[in-house]
Order: structure tokens, then C-alpha cells, then sequence
């Protein structure tokens, strides 16, 4: 089989991808349509998107599991860094675009494609993702955009589909929503506003438990091993924790931020599994970890989180940072007692051989044991001395 026109289109079945897997094959392009899951695809989701991808002209259609890599390459060092952007958002779908772009190129690489296709827009985060992670990894295949390169509008496409006879039903759903293994983004015309809220039924998951439920959360360096005593892979608990916690419809929220293209963007989501796991980590982190362990650490998982965002994965800064954090872990270890309420959750405490609030060395604010009044009183003027000095030789001017 010639490769001189093999082309991979990055395929999630909506209609910007199908415009280009059409398009693009009645261009002469052999077609390889490519779907990663990092989670929230159903077996059956994944037979009906490769069941249309044929529709639409593809030569082939392959869905690459990709939840674990997903939670090895990035949602670990998130949870390591309690990354939230903007103090709200847990990067659910920045941070799975990242993986899926990687995924893509070098499936594209291993069948020896000279063209790469992705449906995104001029206007959003997603192309400076996939761009720059296509361009990076395989500089020698080309990037095909033409939703982007053509500005086509949405009745643009479903017309050009239907002149083609793929007539299927492209109503646009009220909302849009995206659901991975580190959330699930919600976006409609609310979210387009700065002054209303998503409503209820919007989000996919709704109340469905009232009584209130203690969940064990077992950490080991860092990462969530077992959920009520039950030990799986981490990427299997977070998932165990959303389908508990969504029952209580709990992590909803809405994100405004800055985009990469400087505009600001507002989204709702429903990350559950990710928010509960990350205060709980954080709280296993304030008993176990130094103050000025916690403190650089809380800058460097910052820039993580933005530079993620923004596309940079790959910046070899990336890796010193995760290096950090994966050594910050070694003594976050222990189990954190949650319990989930309607829409809310509350942290009840936790229990860790390496808390540092050993009782052996006494009790804040009533009585210690590792030190003497007089050590304390010493301790007190020299470590006001700084400020005494700046005090005392500016009241003289």
C-alpha cells in the first residue's frame, strides 16, 4: 500500500471530523480514522463511531486505549501537584488532549503517514494542542485543518455531508459535553455569558443519594491505590470515586480562564472523582510533608498546571517538574476519611505513619514537649530581630 497520500485524522464522530474524514477522502487521501480514550468511552460509544467513521469514507478506524498511559503521563503529576486551574479547575480536558495528540502522531508514524487531519476551529485551545504536539513529535508529516483553514461554518458542513449523501441527525445538542476519566466538561449558551449559571440538568450525572457516606481513600507516595479498602489500579479508583461521588451530583462547578489565543473562555464540568481525590491527597500531603516542602511545591505544580494548558507538554521543563513532585511523594502515604453529602463532600481526617502531628512532640497551642520556656522566649527574639532593626532604624529618618 502507497504511503505518499496516507493520511490520520484525529476522529471523534461529531461533525467537524466527519466533514474532514469526507472531505478529505474525495480529495484523494487514504483516510485512517484514530479515537483515544482516556476515558468515558463505552464499548458500545466506540462501535457506533466506528461504524459512522466507515460511513464517512475512512479506509480504516482504530480506538486506542489510552486511560492508563493518560493517568501515568499526566493525571498522576496533577494529583501530585493538586492541581487546580485557577483555584477551580482540575484541566479535565486540556490535560487529555495532550495524550490524545501524542497517541495520534505516533499511530500516524507507525503506519508511515505523510498527512495528519484534526477538525479544530481557529479560535480555540485545541489546535495550539494538537499543532504543537504533531508539529514537535513528526515535523516531516504534514497538518491538514480544514475546518480551520476554510472557516466553514456549522450549515456549511451538514450541507456538504448531506450533497454527499450522509444525511444522519447533526442537530446541535443544547449542550456539549465531554466526558474523560478527569472530568466531564459542560458547555452551552449559559456558558457563553458571564452572568449565568449552568442549570441542573445540564450536568450528565443528578442526584440520586441523600444519606450521607464515608469513603476510605488509601494513599501510598502519593497515589490513590484502594477505595474502601479495595486496592486497583489508581486509574480504576478515580473511576470507582466518580460513579460513587456522582451519584451525590458532587463537582459541579463552572471555570472561567484564560485561553491560549488570549481570550477568556467559560466552561462548566463535573470532575468528581478528580476533586474529591485531589483535597484528599492535599490534606494527606499537610500532615505528612515539611512547610517548605509544601511551599515550593505549590509554585512549581502552578506552573505545571498552566504550562500543561498551554500546550507544552513536551518542554523538557515538564520533566524536571514531574521529578519533583514524584520525589515531593515519598512519605504521602496513609488513609483520608471522606464523606459525601448532596452536591458537597467534607474531609473528615486522616491516619498516616508519617504525620507529623505526632503527639510525642506535644500539641499546638496547648503544651510541647521537645523544648523549654526559656528555649522559646530565645527562639522568639532572634527570630524577631529582622524587624526590630528595619523598625527601630526607619523611625529614626
Amino acid at each position: 500500500m502507497s504511503s505518499s497520500n496516507k493520511l490520520v485524522i484525529a476522529y471523534s464522530g461529531g461533525l467537524d471530523t466527519s466533514y474532514c474524514a469526507v472531505s478529505l477522502s474525495k480529495a484523494g487521501y487514504e483516510v485512517h480514522a484514530v479515537s483515544v480514550n482516556t476515558g468515558g468511552f463505552t464499548s458500545d460509544e466506540i462501535e457506533r463511531i466506528e461504524s459512522n467513521a466507515y460511513k464517512m469514507g475512512v479506509t480504516t478506524y482504530k480506538n486506542i486505549d489510552a486511560v492508563a498511559t493518560f493517568y501515568n503521563k499526566v493525571v498522576k503529576y496533577l494529583i501530585f501537584g493538586n492541581v487546580l486551574k485557577n483555584n477551580t479547575y482540575p484541566l479535565s480536558v486540556s490535560a487529555e488532549r495532550i495524550i490524545q495528540a501524542i497517541e495520534i502522531i505516533e499511530y500516524a508514524k507507525s503506519i508511515d503517514a505523510k498527512y495528519i487531519a484534526h477538525g479544530s476551529t481557529g479560535a480555540g485551545n485545541d489546535q495550539v494542542r494538537f499543532d504543537m504536539i504533531f508539529q514537535t513529535l513528526a515535523p516531516e508529516i504534514e497538518i491538514i485543518t480544514p475546518i480551520r483553514d476554510k472557516k466553514l461554518a456549522r450549515q456549511e458542513e451538514i450541507d456538504y455531508l448531506k450533497s454527499n449523501g450522509i444525511d444522519m441527525s447533526w442537530e446541535k445538542a443544547k449542550y456539549s459535553v465531554n466526558k474523560g476519566l478527569w472530568g466531564t466538561s459542560v458547555g452551552g449558551e449559559e456558558t457563553l455569558t458571564s452572568d449565568k449559571p449552568l442549570p441542573d440538568s445540564a450536568y450528565p450525572s443528578q442526584l440520586k443519594h441523600s444519606d450521607p457516606e464515608k469513603v476510605s481513600l488509601t494513599f501510598l507516595k502519593g497515589e490513590l491505590v484502594a477505595v474502601n479498602g479495595i486496592e486497583n489500579n489508581p486509574e480504576v479508583n478515580i473511576e470507582v470515586l466518580n460513579n460513587l461521588a456522582s451519584a451525590y451530583a458532587i463537582g459541579r462547578d463552572i471555570h472561567v480562564g484564560d485561553t491560549i489565543v488570549g481570550i477568556k473562555g467559560r466552561v462548566g464540568f463535573e470532575a468528581p472523582g478528580a476533586l474529591i481525590t485531589l483535597k484528599a491527597h492535599h490534606l494527606l500531603e499537610k500532615h505528612t510533608m515539611t512547610k517548605w516542602q509544601l511551599q515550593h511545591k505549590e509554585y512549581l505544580s502552578s506552573f505545571y498546571g498552566m504550562h500543561l494548558h498551554e500546550g507544552q507538554y513536551l518542554d523538557p521543563v515538564m520533566r524536571n517538574i514531574e521529578a519533583f513532585l514524584q520525589d515531593s511523594q515519598e512519605k504521602v502515604s496513609g488513609d483520608v476519611t471522606v464523606t459525601l453529602k448532596p452536591y458537597h463532600f467534607s474531609l473528615d481526617g486522616i491516619k498516616s505513619k508519617h504525620d507529623l502531628m505526632n503527639a510525642k512532640f506535644g500539641s499546638y497551642g496547648e503544651m510541647n514537649k521537645g523544648w523549654t520556656a526559656d528555649e522559646a522566649k530565645g527562639f522568639i527574639k532572634i527570630i524577631g530581630n529582622q524587624n526590630k532593626i528595619y523598625h527601630q532604624v526607619n523611625s529614626e529618618l
